[in-house]
């Protein structure tokens, strides 16, 4: 919480996009917070400042500066930065239309390697004090540049000695060394089964107690259900002296079940659907398995106890 700066949020509900609870921007910084839980150490983000401000923008790239100083390496897609985002980057991954490599180095401070390596080619214009680099960049490389030119970036940087110092260093990091042992994990999982099954359990009472509209409709539908249940089939159960009376008391059970469980199914789906995307996302960051987050869903044992309890007093 205190690496993405979040701290204030922390009982903050997340809400609805474009609804309430937290902006775009404070999402977008939870997303990476969850991702962070699982304490990984290479983190991969696809244009994480698109559709936010240039404010909201400069939080996110803060932060994510402040995780790549934990030691964490950050793979990061940018579109259009502007020049204080654009030199938060330590390296750059440079590639035309077509998907060929034109760049593969360090910035520098001021994104000075950068400007030198294409400053170097011949023909390719200075670029002016205080301009952004990186829309320099995309002005002297574009297609309409390199047919006036008649050059061929891909191939210029081929022949680089940028591009020589990349592959040697790619040669050398894939040959591991003597002393390495390979990876062994004991289990998929961090925690024990039973530490995911408490953590969702705590998650979902969370979840329900913060939602008070779905939680109390609920509960009033299920005791006037089993209420109104209850009085039609009123003693059915002591009445066991026919055929007939038998298969009154398990109509009525069978009823019962019927309509409150289609009730409760249909209220609790626009819920589910909610929470769904939710646990995808948590269960792919390996946060939890699939079975811990099913048990954890006892809330439902409640309304089902509740109405058993009522119906079979009065059914007796």
């Amino acid at each position: 919480m205190e690496l993405v700066e979040l701290t204030p949020l922390s009982g903050a509900l997340v809400g609805l996009p474009g609804v309430d609870g937290l902006s775009t921007e404070q999402r977008k910084r939870l997303t990476i917070a969850v991702e962070l839980v699982t304490n990984p150490s290479i983190v991969f983000m696809d244009e994480p400042t698109t559709g936010l401000d240039a404010r909201s923008a400069a939080i996110v790239m803060r932060t994510v500066r402040n995780i790549v100083n934990t030691g964490r390496t950050i793979v990061c897609t940018i579109h259009q930065p502007s020049i204080d985002i654009f030199e938060s980057f330590d390296e750059l991954l440079f590639m035309k239309r077509g998907g060929e490599l034109i760049y593969a180095g360090p910035l520098g401070p001021n994104s000075s390697e950068l400007v030198k390596y294409f400053e170097a080619v011949e023909g390719v214009p200075k670029i002016r004090p205080g301009y952004n680099p990186a829309a320099w960049m995309l002005e002297v490389t574009s297609t309409a540049e390199e047919n006036r030119l008649g050059l061929d970036f891909a191939d210029i940087y081929r022949r680089s000695n940028l591009f020589q110092r990349n592959r040697e260093l790619v040669e050398n990091l894939s040959k591991p060394s003597s002393n390495s042992k390979e990876l062994n994990f004991p289990s998929k999982y961090s925690q024990s089964f039973f530490e995911q099954f408490l953590t969702c359990l705590w998650k979902q009472n969370l979840s329900y107690w913060r939602n008070p509209q779905y939680t109390a409709v609920k509960f009033f539908y299920t005791v006037v259900i089993s209420l109104m249940l209850g009085t039609i089939c009123w003693k059915f159960g002591s009445q066991r002296e026919s055929q007939q009376d038998l298969f009154n008391a398990m109509g009525s059970m069978y009823a019962a079940v019927l309509f409150i469980g289609i009730t409760n199914a249909t209220a609790v789906q626009p819920v589910v659907s909610i929470e769904r995307f939710v646990s995808y996302r948590e269960r792919a960051a390996g946060m939890y398995s699939g079975l811990a987050f099913a048990f954890a869903q006892v809330y439902l044992l409640f309304s089902a106890l509740l109405s058993s309890s009522l119906m079979y007093l009065h059914s007796r």
